[in-house]
């Protein structure tokens, strides 16, 4: 009913009603009520809410010391770095977490943490030989690449009153090896600052073509543009009905297909049955119908639970005689 074009059957049925003192609402969903209801009717009487905001979350142990120990004792730092595949990685361990270049790495970044902190007296592990004996200075830096990063660490050591370059073997240094494993199989996702209706947005907004346009480029772009709506800096398509759709980018595109098909509310449709639910909810992109087809072919509980095709693989031919009564 909120809808700015009405059909012919819709609007007739609003004018006939309009008589009547008639309220509509909008039917809240079945699962969020229901769920709400019964934690509702179940609250406790000393209940504390949550608090998610940590200030000092990246910190893994708080312990008390005692005045004077951190310059009496000396501290100790474990580093490791790992490469594979999918990237390389670097990890220390504060007591801190492949080539010889991404063990420089790990070991400046730990050095430089320690530093931070102001310690004086450091002992440095790591389960790398050439890095521990190049560092110490009895071994000789022939690698071109590995000379500017010895240099660099000695460098960061004068910050130190006393720093010790020990060798640990690999078992022994368990700590750092996974933790630096850990951060090479992590692959961050780039962010792709071009978006799909960049060129659009920048034509509705200031008339302009993208570089290296062609002819046909630009008289596709002004088509396309007709059916944009430009609010502040949100673009919006005119649908069908005359509703106007948000634009969004692939993240936010990802996060509504998965809360439209399986979030709260979610139903597990079809591809299809995806595509008109959220343009209902007046968002668009230009995949929209294609991406909802694969995200429901990828879904592992709708390939489990899905109703079983009874149907044959190949079309079914009926034999008939080629004369009557021959067989």
């Amino acid at each position: 009913m909120e809808s700015a074009v009405l059909n012919r059957r819709m609007a007739r049925w609003q004018i006939l009603h309009s008589e009547f003192d008639i309220v509509y609402v909008n039917q809240k969903a079945v699962k969020g009520s229901a769920i709400a209801d019964f934690l509702a009717s179940r609250a406790l009487e000393d209940y504390e809410p949550l608090h998610f905001d940590f200030p000092n979350e990246h910190l893994m142990c708080v312990a008390t010391a005692e005045e004077g120990s951190q310059e009496n004792h000396p501290w100790k730092l474990n580093f490791d770095g790992a490469s594979n595949a999918v990237g390389n990685g670097i990890g220390a361990v504060l007591i801190l977490i492949a080539n010889n270049m991404v063990k420089y790495e790990a070991c400046i970044m730990g050095i430089r943490a320690t530093i931070e902190r102001k310690i004086k007296v450091l002992e440095v592990y790591g389960d790398s030989t050439l890095v521990i004996y190049q560092l110490k200075g009895e071994w000789e830096t022939r690698d071109p690449k590995l000379i500017s990063y010895r240099k660099l660490v000695l460098e960061l050591i004068e910050e130190f009153d006393d720093i010790t370059f020990l060798y640990l073997p690999r078992d022994e240094n368990q700590m750092a090896n996974a933790l630096a494993t850990l951060t090479s199989m992590i692959k961050e996702e780039e962010n792709d600052s071009h978006l799909w209706y960049q060129d659009i947005l920048q034509y509705v907004k200031n008339r302009e073509y993208p570089n290296q346009a062609t002819t046909n480029d630009k008289k596709a772009l002004r088509r396309l543009a007709i059916v944009y709506v430009l609010d502040g800096e949100i673009l919006y398509k005119r649908g069908n009905d005359q509703a106007l759709l948000r634009c969004v980018d692939d993240v936010e595109a990802k996060k509504i297909l998965e809360e439209v098909h399986e979030g709260i509310c979610g139903t597990h449709a079809n591809g299809f049955t995806m595509a008109r639910q959220i343009m209902r909810f007046e968002y668009y992109w230009s995949t929209l119908e294609r991406d909802c087809i694969n995200y429901a072919k990828m879904c592992h509980k709708c390939q489990i639970y899905a109703d079983k095709i009874h149907a044959h693989p190949s079309t079914l031919h009926v034999t008939t005689s080629p004369w009557p009564f021959s067989m």
